[in-house]
């Protein structure tokens, strides 16, 4: 089952996009809740390219990494990768004016309710408008 989430921020694509793809900023938006932190990030982004987000409790307790390769890159539009359990994510950047809408497609994983995953996916993407809407 394939899970859409979305949000429009207000900035170009080009910030957008940045702010997706660099590991600076990756780091600073790639985490569900406050008490949770992105100490890492590489990324290759080119098909075929991988990358590797690490998601840790804040006080040290649990983490995990968010892991897979990319299998289509068009710049300032798509991204579409596998995770690391072979599920299938797309990413779409939509310009619309100065802002950017973001579709995320995701194919659910077994382990928890659909509505728990989609909720933390939008959390995580909410993180991402908030930093990218603060990016001078």
């Amino acid at each position: 089952m394939m899970i859409t989430i979305e949000t429009t921020v207000s900035a170009p694509v080009e910030a957008s996009w940045h702010a997706w793809t660099s590991p600076q900023y990756i780091k600073q938006w790639n985490f569900a809740s406050e008490d949770w932190t992105c100490p890492t990030a590489e990324i290759d982004l080119r098909q075929g390219g991988k990358f590797n987000y690490r998601m840790e409790v804040k006080d040290g307790s649990m983490g995990f990494d968010f892991e897979g390769t990319f299998t289509s890159v068009i710049p300032l539009q798509k991204i579409e990768y596998l995770l690391g359990d072979g599920r299938k994510v797309v990413v779409e950047f939509v310009p619309d004016g100065g802002t950017t809408r973001i579709l995320e497609s995701f194919e659910a994983e077994d382990s928890n309710i659909s509505e728990q995953q989609k909720q933390g996916w939008q959390s995580i993407l909410n993180h991402f408008k908030n930093l990218v809407e603060r990016i001078p």
